[in-house]
């Protein structure tokens, strides 16, 4: 099976549609494979929080590869060598953290694409055998890449990193981006405040032609999110819906038997 390179993304952004984003934090390929399989557009292996190392990550992206979601990493960190080494594992996009300054967007972005566009070296050993012969001519369009915006630093900075060549977006990551703020790190925050800020950013960043992503956990603020003009959206992650079926599951028969 050879996978393609010509995924949906750039399509749908440009028809004003959001992408719905998967996450993966489990290190195990079937969990991913079944999760990839549900409709997903993308589904994100994270290596900076989930408990997933290369070779498992790696594993998981064959997995995805199998389905027609298109495979992203969430990287551990911006260092050039690991940007190349999960896009030679098969990763068409990144997310990646601890971007505060536009000099480490403009490292992350030419980490990401071969010259002339960027410096990537050479060697996609699984990306080629996975895309085939064309990877080289067509990777710099088909990667995607977004920069996370979660410190205070980075919110500074915002202007100077959406200026940054290569960059695809800037992805919120509300628990973080609370801390910066003087907030308990949690997710789906309503408060009017927090609610402004993130508007700022998605607005701003959608002014300089780059998509806003948004990192959600549940259903109900990754809608709040599409309406304010996110085009990246990560809905929920594996874990949390392993929790909360198990959670209905139990507290149903519970009910049941009046326990």
């Amino acid at each position: 099976m050879t996978a393609t390179l010509d995924h949906p993304l750039r399509r749908l952004w440009a028809e004003g549609k959001a992408v719905l984003n998967g996450w993966l934090s489990i290190p195990d390929s079937l969990s991913a494979e079944a999760m990839a399989r549900q409709g997903w557009d993308t589904v994100t292996v994270d290596v900076q929080h989930g408990l997933c190392d290369y070779a498992t990550a790696t594993q998981m992206l064959t997995a995805v590869a199998l389905t027609d979601a298109v495979p992203f990493v969430r990287l551990g960190s911006p260092d050039p060598f690991v940007v190349t080494r999960y896009l030679d594992a098969g990763a068409l996009g990144l997310i990646c953290p601890l971007i505060e300054t536009a000099e480490q967007a403009r490292v992350f972005a030419a980490s990401a694409r071969y010259a002339p566009r960027g410096n990537r070296s050479w060697g996609p050993m699984r990306a080629q055998m996975l895309y085939g012969s064309q990877y080289g001519a067509k990777a710099n369009d088909s990667v995607v890449t977004f920069a996370m915006i979660e410190t205070g630093s980075a919110l500074k900075n915002l202007d100077a990193i959406l200026d940054v060549e290569g960059l695809d977006g800037v992805y919120i990551g509300p628990s973080d981006l609370s801390l910066a703020l003087g907030m308990t790190p949690v997710p789906d925050r309503e408060e009017p405040e927090f609610l402004k800020i993130i508007d700022d950013i998605g607005k701003r960043a959608a002014k300089k032609g780059l998509i806003g992503a948004m990192h959600c956990a549940g259903p109900a603020f990754a809608r709040r999110a599409i309406d304010m003009g996110f085009k990246f959206i990560t809905v929920v992650a594996d874990v949390r819906l392993i929790v909360l079926g198990a959670q209905q599951a139990v507290g149903d028969l519970r009910r049941h038997q009046g326990r």
